[in-house]
């Protein structure tokens, strides 16, 4: 298939530390990016490397729903060890909603909110451990990612909560609109934002993000910094640029016809926008 990529998101945090897996495959490759609260690497493999089945294996490192092994060395990154995920958290129905039904130029799917990590990564010679840390999993397939965007992700909160939003550009059937997905989850109930379910999007900028649907209103206070280049697609290929910082400060405020239902801090959000 061409003009066509997947990619998996695999976030894994403690209290200090951050590291996120990105494997996939396009057009011109299969690649293997790493991005932590120091640097970014990407390691790209030839596309017979790339094999998917019950697990994605990329050369010698494994994937899966269950956990990953990363088996690399090259010149410019080595990078060894396993963890083990449990306890999943899947949302309640597909993020995409209607949409999964038409041809879009990118979907996006949220496979765990929340789960628990045993195990560590050794990356170019710093040991990461994440044994009762906390993770995170999405993926996005498709022709390209869109031409502006935020994305916003935390789960490390005093309280039970994990939250994803995204604002982006979307063209669709030869139009352009501002589309949302956010998905919050705290104390155990999901609650759902996005275009197909009538939400407004207030404020978009690189700082700050306003959410408006019905009687909920969410509002999002990101002080990004350490942000790193990542590979993204375009037309099938990894030659976009994109800025990711894998772990800086944001504040998460919830609110029901004006009531808080909660205000909180983490300093673990994850934060990404078109370059």
């Amino acid at each position: 298939m061409s003009n066509y990529f997947e990619g998996w998101y695999f976030k894994h945090q403690n209290k200090k530390e951050t590291v996120a897996v990105i494997p996939g495959i396009s057009d011109d490759c299969a690649f293997i990016q790493l991005i932590t609260d120091e640097g970014a690497f990407r390691v790209d493999y030839g596309r017979e490397q790339f094999v998917k089945g019950a697990d994605m294996c990329i050369a010698d490192s494994r994937f899966s729903l269950d956990g990953i092994t990363l088996k690399m060395d090259t010149d410019g990154v080595k990078a060894e060890g396993e963890i083990a995920y449990s306890a999943l958290t899947p949302v309640r129905s597909d993020p995409m909603g209607f949409f999964r039904f038409f041809p879009m130029q990118c979907r996006h799917g949220v496979l765990s909110l929340h789960h628990r990590l045993m195990g560590s990564l050794t990356i170019n010679g710093r040991k990461y451990d994440f044994s009762d840390g906390t993770g995170y999993i999405e993926k996005d397939s498709g022709r390209s990612f869109p031409s502006s965007y935020v994305w916003v992700q935390a789960n490390d909160f005093d309280e039970p909560c994990s939250i994803m939003a995204s604002v982006a550009d979307i063209p669709f059937l030869g139009f352009h609109f501002k589309g949302c997905i956010c998905i919050i989850q705290y104390n155990g109930t999901e609650y759902r934002m996005a275009t197909y379910l009538g939400v407004k999007v207030i404020k978009c900028a690189k700082d700050k993000i306003i959410l408006e649907q019905g009687k909920y209103k969410l509002e999002i206070d990101i002080d990004k910094n350490n942000g790193q280049e990542l590979s993204a697609p375009s037309k099938g290929e990894m030659t976009r640029t994109i800025i990711e910082t894998a772990a800086c400060a944001g504040e998460f405020r919830f609110y029901k016809n004006d009531d808080m239902l909660f205000s909180l801090k983490s300093n673990n959000v994850s934060f990404e926008y078109e370059a």
